[in-house]
């Protein structure tokens, strides 16, 4: 369903019920659903053991997700010695750019990577065929609206 602001306090919509709540996200932002699916699917591919990251746990992994088939790195950073002393060059690090600043662009992007290589690898677990599912469906009632 969409909703479109007209002015404050004034909206309209298809299949809007009067005297109803409902949840409205910004169309430019990511999406709870989106955050729900990256998430299942994160732990899904985790558990399956069908992946060949060298994920030391969980958190790993999933920075390991974010890292090479999502948005990457926001920032890079020079590290410094002990002392303060810049390091030689080339000696960097990186921050990943957190799940919560991802644009909705991004955060399909990922989901789209994470499904095709978890199809690529072989994930064959009912837990993936149930999340595919949701995504279906989702997208089949969100057409409708």
């Amino acid at each position: 369903m969409k909703i479109f602001i007209t002015a404050p306090g004034e909206f309209s919509g298809d299949k809007l019920k009067v005297g109803c709540y409902y949840n409205a996200e910004l169309a430019s932002e990511g999406t709870d659903a989106q955050n729900k699916t990256f998430h299942a699917l994160v732990q899904c591919y985790w558990t399956s053991g069908c992946h060949s990251y060298n994920a030391k746990s969980f958190a790993h992994f999933k920075a390991l997700m974010k890292l090479y088939l999502g948005a990457g790195m926001e920032k890079f950073v020079n590290l410094a010695n002990p002392d303060g002393t810049p390091c030689p060059k080339g000696r960097i690090d990186y921050r990943l750019k957190s799940w919560r600043d991802y644009t909705k662009k991004e955060r399909q992007m990922s989901i789209d990577n994470i499904i095709h290589e978890m199809m690529l690898v072989g994930v064959n677990k009912p837990h993936f065929e149930e999340i595919l599912r949701g995504m279906e469906t989702n997208e089949i009632k969100r057409r409708e609206t």
